[in-house]
């Protein structure tokens, strides 16, 4: 894995009836997506089952910093390309 892998934390959101946060990865053209809580793979584009078995163990790991951003994060601002 590349050094430069960019990781983005979704807000706050509802699956269904619970709550929900997505983290994307991304590195050059590989991307990866998990859910929490679960840390389930929604998606892959790319990242051998190594690269993957890693990013899911730091996901899991970091669910409380996860969670702690995902609450940070403003929808609008974000939308309109404001960080904060």
């Amino acid at each position: 894995m590349d050094s430069e892998i960019k990781m983005s934390v979704s807000s706050m959101t509802r699956a269904g009836d619970k709550k929900a946060v997505y983290v994307l990865f991304q590195d050059g053209n590989k991307s990866a997506e998990y859910s929490l809580p679960g840390c389930s793979l929604m998606r892959n584009k790319g990242f051998s089952e190594t690269e993957l078995k890693s990013l899911k163990e730091y996901v899991d790991n970091e669910q409380d910093s996860i969670y702690a951003m995902a609450k940070s994060v403003n929808p609008i601002r974000a939308l309109m390309g404001n960080k904060r």
